[in-house]
């Protein structure tokens, strides 16, 4: 949405709080039990073992889908996504490299499993205002 970038964008607002709920919240849930299933200790083989496997698949693939769905209810092209994409997940996902780690390695080697989406979820507070920043660059140029 075209808002003043100083004042509150409600819609904005709602499509974080959607994929928050609908996406973030429920997929990891399932990722980490998911991986406390595959790797159940909490010794460092298994912590950092989850850590590869958060930067390699969970975090690229919901990234993609956040930035997506994003430009998607914002009313972006097919070809204006695939742009955004090419121009926009790579520098995000080199960022999370940056921040991700030191948080799943709390999460992962002093969390219980039940715990790891809460704490996770606050973690991603902050992510979520860098995220917010990035989906609102502007459009890619298809033409």
């Amino acid at each position: 949405s075209d808002s003043n970038s100083s004042g509150y964008d409600l819609v904005r607002t709602l499509r974080m709080a959607g994929y928050g709920m609908l996406i973030i919240g429920p997929s990891l849930h399932y990722w980490f039990n998911f991986v406390s299933r595959v790797f159940p200790k909490r010794d460092l083989f298994s912590t950092f073992t989850k850590m590869v496997l958060g930067q390699m698949v969970y975090g690229p693939t919901v990234t993609a889908l956040f930035f997506s769905l994003n430009a998607a209810l914002q009313g972006e092209s097919g070809s204006e996504i695939i742009g955004r994409l090419k121009r926009d997940l790579v520098p995000t996902l080199k960022s999370g490299v940056m921040y991700w780690p030191i948080c799943d390695f709390v999460t992962f080697r002093f969390v219980p499993v039940h715990l790891q989406p809460l704490v996770s979820n606050s973690f991603s507070y902050l992510w979520t205002v860098y995220l917010t920043y990035m989906a609102s660059l502007s459009k890619v140029s298809t033409s």
